[in-house]
């Protein structure tokens, strides 16, 4: 009777997570494709190979890209360049410097 009430709970819990999984990667590929058409080639490669390495930095940078093109602050394609500003600042690095006495 137990066995089978958690292989129930187990069963609904998979399905649960697999729900999940499709909704964000349905919600990644639109983000996506709205953003293709507002980067040049050369930017659009950039934010791919950001992607694979730090998928939650591609997504505020998609989010970020998405927004300047809806209030209208973003004329014409980003470029490489400027796709780099935007990541370095999205990325919030900070330096520690070490100084040796």
């Amino acid at each position: 009777m137990e066995a089978e009430e958690f292989k129930k709970r187990k069963m609904e819990e998979l399905k649960k997570r697999q729900l999940e999984e499709e909704m964000r990667e349905e919600e990644e590929s639109k983000i996506g494709f709205a953003v293709r058409n507002l980067l040049s080639e050369a930017a659009r490669t950039r934010l791919n190979n950001v992607r694979l390495v730090n998928n939650e930095l591609y997504l505020k940078a998609a989010q970020v890209i998405l927004y300047l093109a809806n209030e209208g602050q973003l004329q014409g394609r980003l470029e490489e360049p400027e796709l780099k500003q935007l990541l370095d600042k999205l990325r919030n690095k900070r330096e520690i410097k070490i100084t040796r006495k």
